[in-house]
């Protein structure tokens, strides 16, 4: 038998093949051309995804995709060039799997693409069932009857498997793909209706360049028209790509555009060092066409960037004046209401002191009351104020080295008088330690009597507990002094946290207890806080059962 093959092989003048794949039975450059295109392309734009986020599994599954379809496309080439039939027909089987398999494989990567997360097992095993048959069958005359000796074409004789059953579930498939789109494009939203449509145009014409070059062939018996099947591969990287640029699918920003420049690179160096192929024209013809699609992309991209950048400088210029328009309507109005409140005061001053006469008890009460009011309106003017000159950056700072501690003594001792008439109790937490820190004396002390005037004033009952502590740094570097003021009050929600330290940031709960709150205190505090390099934030308190914790972080010396 094996002297009447090599006989065969002789009478038909087949080439051997040298590393698989190089040999005369190839009988056109483009067959090299168009499968070197693919497999090259296919592998690294896979390999490109995958290695950007190697945790996320649509990028699995395009990576898996993509290596299994360079593997066809290689084993397609051993298929053209090979004269030994045993080689033939286990390449040929291997295919016959492959093949279907990466048709299952992107009915998986459409469905985690849009869903954003893994099948269910019920699933996976509904799309991968099919390929049960091809598996069990593969080894059997179902899947290739026998190698044809009867011509020179060396073609294995397929058997139901390979001429029925995989065309069968490959059009399953596709359409499974086209059902599933259809429907989930419907229940979407349009921003995800744009990326469904492309990502399944991308796939169908990416699966339609297994079953082209078939067609084609069969029916016209023209291999070399029907290598044009292949070309599909970079018109589904251009696809996949400009979702990347577009949507961020794969969290690679810069990939969309190198893919692109890639593609079109990689063809018309084809042309250029590969001299002699025929159907040239058809070549150029697709780069023609891929230069066409990329370059509208490419320059409708660049359109809209300028556009959104003159829009940008447009409105940056509004905001400009917008906001210098605002700085001087907050100096206007807030020096207006604050020389009113001036006024007011010294009258309610003038009228408790007898400068005009004597008074009953119920006018000196009356006139304490709008005392107390005016002053609380002249600090409210004031933490506006510095709230806006904190945030533009025209307060300088008078940094030196100083002692923290001493401020919060300080804080405590002026305090202590507010917090035991409310019937609060004014706890402190300071171990003894050395407190330096560069700072300006004069804001970290309205740090600290911002957070520790806040608990007292939300804290209806319970205790006040001011603390102050070293803590060494992971790093090994300078210490950390950290001042928290933990109070019993009425606490933060969660939904009121993320306004915190924002300008005019206020919580439901601490609005009810003081109406005239302003939200600017805390937004003052984080200003500070930050141009002396440290962190402040809130925490609940757990301790207690209700309240809230404040930190406040900066740099021992």
């Amino acid at each position: 038998m094996e002297t009447s093959i090599q006989a065969f092989i002789d009478m038909c003048q087949w080439d051997t093949a040298r590393f698989l794949i190089f040999s005369d039975n190839v009988f056109g450059t483009l067959i090299y051309y168009s499968h070197f295109l693919a497999l090259i392309l296919s592998f690294l734009v896979g390999l490109f995804v995958f290695w950007k986020d190697r945790k996320s599994l649509v990028n699995k599954l395009l990576f898996l995709i993509m290596f299994l379809f360079s593997v066809w496309v290689f084993f397609d080439l051993i298929l053209w060039a090979n004269e030994k039939n045993h080689f033939i027909m286990f390449f040929w089987s291997a295919m016959l799997i492959i093949e279907p398999l990466i048709y299952a494989l992107c009915v998986y990567f459409i469905d985690v693409f849009v869903e954003k997360k893994d099948v269910t097992f019920k699933k996976k095993v509904g799309i991968f069932s099919l390929l049960l048959p091809v598996i069990i069958l593969l080894p059997t005359k179902f899947a290739l009857v026998s190698f044809d000796l009867t011509n020179c074409f060396r073609e294995p004789v397929e058997g139901f498997i390979a001429t029925y059953y995989v065309y069968f579930i490959e059009i399953i498939y596709s359409l499974w793909i086209l059902v599933y789109a259809v429907r989930k494009y419907r229940q979407s939203i349009p921003e995800m209706r744009k990326q469904i449509v492309l990502i399944t145009l991308g796939v169908i014409l990416f699966l339609l360049s297994f079953v082209s070059g078939n067609i084609v062939g069969s029916f016209t018996e023209n291999w070399t028209l029907a290598q044009i099947g292949l070309f599909s591969m970079p018109i589904f990287v251009v696809f996949l790509a400009y979702m990347i640029v577009k949507f961020k699918t794969f969290n690679i920003k810069m990939f969309g555009a190198q893919a692109l420049v890639f593609a079109l690179g990689f063809l018309v160096l084809g042309i250029i060092f590969i001299r002699a192929i025929e159907n040239v024209r058809a070549v150029a013809a697709v780069t023609l066409l891929l230069i066409v699609f990329v370059g509208y992309l490419l320059i409708k991209g660049v359109k809209k960037e300028i556009k959104q950048k003159e829009e940008l400088a447009r409105l940056n210029i509004n905001l400009q004046e917008l906001i210098k328009q605002r700085e001087s309507l907050v100096h206007l109005v807030t020096h207006k209401v604050k020389g009113s409140f001036t006024r007011s005061k010294y009258i309610f001053a003038g009228i408790l002191d007898g400068t005009f006469g004597d008074i009953n008890d119920e006018v000196k009460k009356r006139a304490g009351q709008g005392l107390e009011s005016d002053n609380m309106g002249i600090e409210t003017v004031d933490l506006v104020l510095n709230a806006a000159n904190l945030e533009k950056g025209t307060i300088k700072y008078e940094m030196k080295i100083l002692n923290f501690k001493e401020l919060v003594d300080k804080t405590i001792s002026e305090k202590r008088i507010s917090a035991e008439a409310k019937g609060l109790k004014l706890e402190t937490e300071i171990k003894e330690d050395v407190y330096n820190v560069s700072g300006d004396s004069i804001w970290l002390k309205e740090v600290a009597n911002n957070l520790v005037e806040n608990s007292i004033k939300y804290t209806k009952e319970g205790k006040i507990t001011v603390g102050l502590k070293k803590e060494p740094t992971s790093e090994g570097k300078n210490s950390k002094i950290l001042f928290y003021v933990r109070d019993t009050g009425v606490g933060i929600t969660s939904e009121d946290k993320s306004n915190l330290f924002t300008e005019g940031g206020r919580g439901k709960e601490s609005v009810k207890i003081n109406v005239d709150s302003t939200g600017y205190g805390l937004y003052s505090v984080r200003l500070i806080v930050e141009a002396h390099n440290g962190k402040v934030w809130m925490e609940p308190n757990k301790e207690e059962g209700s309240g809230s914790i404040f930190f406040v972080e900066l740099d021992a010396q």
